[in-house]
């Protein structure tokens, strides 16, 4: 590997590790609550499985929306811009905060649409419950986002991997407090795990907030001064750039519903056998999920300081890494199938022979599908960091509902594949995405050498706004 492939490789390494962490510790926590409304009442579990399900959709497109902080923070960091950074941060958390609002304006008036959908009257009024009090987490949920992507863009990832492994320890404790009536509190169910899930959340954004207050690597960027007058320019950037993403989070998002609602016409036995192997393709994905969006902040940090160079050396070392990665998850996959399915599922119990043999099934499907699915997510990332959301949104688009799901439904239906035949549709929708935004991430620093090249070659051209001159260096000197 050349020399400056290898430097790269270890700053990636070094930013991705502690977000991969988190991201397994957030995880961590929705199967921790999954497992406490299982503990409730099978009632509880299918009510609050639909609650968190709507809870997720929400969150998850809110959560691509705040992933602009960190693409712009870094971007504003490669370019030496340190008010411009501390800016769009203060914008990002009025972001959070009026997203949380909406969305939580939305979750508590959900009801009628649920019904209006076939759900079951006690399902319904099962997931009122637990989204009581569960939107009151999102303000603290997107602020840490906010944050996070601020903390990750200037090259300090591990304060995030430390409050989330202790936001998960806190979610487990207070759980079986709440949920149990431990310390002569009353036993509050669904309601007292949404309850959780919001005090935790709050505070991981507060424990956050106080580390960045406090440790000497922030001094430089005034985030508190101003913080009530944000910048109404940073706060269109941000929306212009997150809107897409969040678009693309729900697509993707929206194609895995899409799948769940086959395996559910199917039967019990296939429902059944893609959840428990979508779960352990789910803690797979977490490495490709941590570096793709290191790869963003890696590549807006180069993209800001003009070195397209660097950019793209940064998205090719991420996107063969993250392959290499996910090679060793599929030969994981293929040979250790049935081990990882009875992890999850008895294999002495012969009711749940039927499911592990199609789970086994899957998992084999999976060995490409998660290969597929961790490169076009890093390359998405890759693209992203060239301030760049709307191809990632329209190929996500194309990829998984003009590709994906009809050959999902033509095999599982018509040609009459099951279980088996939706994930092999799934793999050609990310395999459609992973082969597509990998060539769209090179045209695109292709291009943009080109234009740049042009620029340096014209003597009579406009003058380069101030603080474009290093940039220009830079990328002359490449």
């Amino acid at each position: 590997m050349h020399a400056n492939a290898r430097t790269e490789l270890r700053a990636l390494l070094r930013l991705a590790g502690p977000l991969i962490a988190s991201q397994l510790a957030h995880m961590l926590m929705v199967l921790t609550d999954t497992l406490m409304m299982a503990r409730l009442s099978p009632q509880a579990l299918a009510g609050g499985g639909l609650g968190a399900a709507s809870y997720s959709f929400v969150s998850i497109f809110c959560i691509g929306v705040m992933a602009a902080v960190g693409t712009l923070v870094s971007i504003r960091q490669g370019a030496g811009d340190i008010k411009g950074a501390a800016r769009l941060t203060q914008a990002g958390l009025w972001l959070a905060w009026m997203l949380a609002l909406a969305a939580a304006l939305l979750l508590w008036n959900l009801s009628p649409l649920l019904l209006l959908f076939g759900q079951h009257p006690d399902n319904v009024q099962a997931a009122s419950q637990f989204l009581a009090l569960l939107p009151l987490a999102l303000p603290g949920y997107l602020s840490f986002f906010a944050l996070r992507g601020f903390s990750s863009a200037i090259g300090r990832s591990s304060p995030i991997m430390v409050i989330s492994l202790c936001g998960t320890a806190l979610n487990y404790v207070l759980n079986h407090i709440f949920i149990e009536g431990l310390f002569g509190l009353p036993k509050m169910g669904l309601v007292g795990i949404g309850l959780v899930t919001a005090i935790v959340a709050n505070g991981m954004a507060l424990g956050l907030a106080w580390h960045i207050g406090r440790h000497r690597a922030y001094a430089a960027y005034p985030i508190r001064h101003g913080l009530l007058r944000p910048s109404l320019s940073a706060l269109r950037e941000l929306w212009r750039l997150g809107l897409p993403i969040g678009g693309t989070y729900a697509v993707e998002v929206g194609l895995f519903a899409f799948a769940a609602l086959c395996m559910g016409t199917m039967g019990s036995t296939q429902l059944a056998a893609h959840q428990v192997a979508l779960q352990i393709v789910s803690v797979a994905f977490m490495v490709p999920a941590g570096l793709s969006y290191a790869v963003t902040m890696r590549i807006g940090k180069h993209y800001g300081a003009g070195n397209l160079l660097a950019a793209r050396l940064a998205g090719r070392v991420g996107i063969a890494f993250g392959g290499a990665a996910m090679f060793a998850f599929a030969a994981l996959f293929w040979l250790g199938a049935h081990r990882l399915v009875t992890l999850f599922l008895d294999a002495g119990d012969p009711a749940f022979a039927p499911v592990i043999q199609l789970a086994v099934s899957l998992l084999a499907v999976a060995a490409w599908f998660e290969l597929f699915d961790g490169v076009q997510t890093i390359a998405m990332g890759a693209i992203r960091g060239l301030k760049d959301a709307r191809t990632t949104f329209v190929v996500g688009l194309v990829c998984y509902w003009v590709i994906g799901a009809p050959t999902a439904w033509l095999l599982a239906f018509r040609f009459e594949q099951g279980a088996v035949g939706v994930w092999w549709g799934l793999a050609l929708g990310l395999a459609c995405a992973a082969v597509t935004l990998t060539l769209a991430f090179e045209w695109r620093v292709r291009r943009m050498q080109r234009r740049e090249a042009l620029r340096l070659a014209t003597p009579a051209g406009p003058m380069p706004p101030a603080g474009a001159a290093p940039a220009r260096r830079k990328a002359k000197a490449c």
